[in-house]
């Protein structure tokens, strides 16, 4: 590969980075937004914003996704089988390193029970859940689900998701109705009611908060965003089978975890090491982070 054309990726790369910080009203400091997992796949997310059907707006209206309209139809079924995962203990954290996308949400009290990641239903999910996974299972465009807790007293802090391939859906299910519950989007507040769908756009920033009494479980589901042509819905396709689903976790023991998520327990040594590093000295944490990136990208340009 020559110079020239290495370069012409750099700069595809730092656009793409820019348009995906200056895109929205609520943006990252630029430290930050530049050593996000969004800016690596950033000249990715742009071409499929290019390519979407659906307006760059952070919430969407659920109404012009009518293939999900049997999940509001059904959703006190979907309630009591997350009810019941409730009450056993199903809906939990991990007790291991094996969830890379959302191991930073269980310090703060977030839980989840999957019932698919981009890829076929957790048997797990069949087995406890059997309804709300039939369910699932009879929408093409659902490429991932899970029933999440918020309890009282949690949050998710601000954050934008990697990926652009799909929009976030929420359907209420046993929440306080208050709105002391909430998620932000972009800088705009909404608040869950039981049997309501909310959709959005994950790749703006967001975050969310319970400060009420009561705890909140939803239906979280990953949508395929629709794109104008056949052939980047098909590259959108392609990247969610054979990249999102390595980020696959498990419920339990006899649910699959991907690859990304059996790399994650020993790549998560360092990252250990450098939350520690960063406790005892700041400065030299940012000097030892800002040095590794810079050795990459010249190792990048020279070899």
């Amino acid at each position: 590969m020559t110079i020239s054309v290495k370069l012409i990726i750099a700069a595809i790369y730092v656009i793409s980075i820019a348009y995906v910080h200056l895109r929205g009203r609520v943006r990252h400091k630029l430290g930050r937004q530049l050593s996000d997992h969004s800016s690596f796949l950033a000249p990715i997310n742009c071409f499929l914003y290019l390519f979407s059907k659906k307006p760059n707006k952070p919430y969407l209206d659920p109404s012009e996704f009518p293939d999900l309209s049997p999940l509001q139809e059904h959703w006190q079924e979907i309630r009591e089988e997350g009810q019941n995962l409730l009450r056993a203990g199903e809906i939990k954290r991990s007790d291991q390193y094996n969830d890379v996308g959302f191991n930073s949400f269980f310090k703060t009290g977030w839980k989840r029970f999957y019932l698919k990641w981009y890829g076929e239903s957790h048997p797990s999910a069949m087995k406890l859940c059997p309804r709300t996974t039939e369910l699932v299972q009879s929408i093409g465009s659902i490429k991932a689900a899970m029933f999440a807790e918020l309890p009282p007293g949690s949050k998710l802090v601000r954050h934008r998701d990697p990926y652009a391939g799909s929009y976030r859906y929420h359907l209420g299910l046993d929440t306080p109705n208050d709105a002391g519950c909430y998620i932000n989007v972009d800088g705009e507040n909404y608040h869950w009611r039981d049997g309501e769908a909310v959709m959005f756009d994950e790749t703006f920033i967001h975050y969310a908060e319970n400060t009420t009494d009561k705890n909140r479980i939803i239906l979280f589901c990953d949508i395929e965003r629709p794109m104008k042509y056949r052939w980047a819905a098909a590259f959108n396709g392609w990247f969610s089978r054979n990249v999102m689903s390595a980020a696959g976790a498990p419920n339990d023991a006899g649910d699959r975890t991907g690859g990304i998520n059996r790399l994650f327990a020993r790549i998560y040594k360092i990252r250990l090491r450098g939350k520690e590093l960063k406790k005892r000295n700041r400065k030299l944490y940012y000097m030892e982070k800002w040095a590794i990136f810079g050795s990459l990208l010249a190792i990048f340009i020279l070899i």
